[in-house]
This record gives structure tokens, C-alpha cells and sequence, in this order.
């Protein structure tokens, strides 16, 4: 049985298979691997401080203590509900999850990154909507109902608070400025 190994900013699919590359030059062999966790065998070659060292210098981090381990696991489950559009009672289902009250997640997320966890959540679906507005696939109002939001008002006055900018103003720009997921805290 191998060990599990926790790692801050796998947000995609193709931060999987970097992760992925990093560990197999590096003499593990992984038995499972989703956003933020791996679980792998050590090889006889195998040297973690260099594992590390790899991982950082694609822009990874190994995660070493419980409360980033968790924060991390909250932000891996936040950013794959809104992508698959999961987002009614978000706080709730999350502590359902965790095993942990709305609030002990809430104050472990802000003392940990410095933001709330709601301001993160909206951070993390005004990314969606820039995406969503680049794709150019829905209208606002589609978008707005994608993403659970009452009504197209309440994410263009949310947009407009972020970004500066309305929905508009940033669909005729064309030269969209997005974070990339790991950039948000």
C-alpha cells in the first residue's frame, strides 16, 4: 500500500497528467490520482524532497499539514461543482462533506487564504462566466441560470463588483483577461 500525497493547485485535467509525469520520472508508481491527491508506491529511486522540488517548479505544491490538506480538498470540491454546475446550497452540501459546520469551514478557509470562502466561490464562478461569455455558446441570462443565480441582475451586478466592468463591456473587449483557477487566492 502506497502513500497519499496531498497537492495544492491541481485544478484540471492537465494538471493531472503533469502530476502524473512528475511521479513517474520520479520512481513512484500511482495507484489513483484526482485534483489535489494522489496516492503512489515508492520506487527504490525515489527521493520525496525532489518530488518536491519537481512539483514546485511546474507550479505545485506538497501539502504537508491538516488544514491545508483540507483547504485544499475545499477548494478541489468548489471548483468541480460549478464546473459541473452542482452550485444550489454549495456551503451545505460541502459541510456535509467535510463533516464540519458551514461556519468551522468558513473560518478555516478565511484564516488559511485570507479570503472568505464565499468570495472565493465568487471568484471562482466569475471565472466560469468569463469563460462561459468567451465561448459565447450562452446568453447571460443562460449563464446566469447555469450557475444557479436567482436572476441575470444579481450576476451582472456580482460581475460588475469583481471585474469593474459589465458583462457587455467585457464580451466586446475580445481580449479577455482570466486567472487561471490556482491564481484566485
Amino acid at each position: 500500500m502506497g502513500e497519499t500525497f496531498y497537492i495544492k493547485n491541481m485544478v484540471c485535467n492537465r494538471c493531472i497528467a503533469s502530476v502524473l509525469d512528475i511521479f513517474g520520472k520520479e520512481d513512484y508508481t500511482v495507484e489513483s490520482v484526482e485534483l489535489g491527491k494522489v496516492s503512489a508506491t515508492a520506487g527504490k529511486k525515489t527521493n520525496k524532497s525532489a518530488l518536491a522540488s519537481k512539483l514546485k517548479e511546474i507550479g505545485f505544491e506538497l501539502i504537508d499539514n491538516e488544514t491545508e490538506t483540507l483547504v485544499e480538498q475545499i477548494k478541489v470540491k468548489l471548483i468541480s461543482k460549478i464546473k459541473s454546475g452542482e452550485t444550489e446550497h454549495l456551503f451545505q452540501s460541502l459541510a456535509e462533506e467535510f463533516g464540519k459546520t458551514e461556519t468551522a469551514l468558513s473560518k478555516l478557509f478565511s484564516k488559511s487564504e485570507g479570503m472568505t470562502l464565499e468570495k472565493y466561490t465568487i471568484n471562482l464562478k466569475i471565472e466560469k462566466v468569463k469563460e462561459y461569455i468567451q465561448l459565447g455558446q450562452l446568453n447571460f441570462s443562460e449563464i446566469a441560470y447555469s450557475l444557479n443565480y436567482k436572476n441575470s441582475s444579481h450576476l451582472a451586478r456580482q460581475f460588475k463588483t469583481s471585474t469593474g466592468m459589465s458583462m457587455t463591456e467585457y464580451k466586446n473587449l475580445k481580449s479577455w483577461n482570466r486567472k487561471t483557477l490556482d491564481k484566485i487566492v
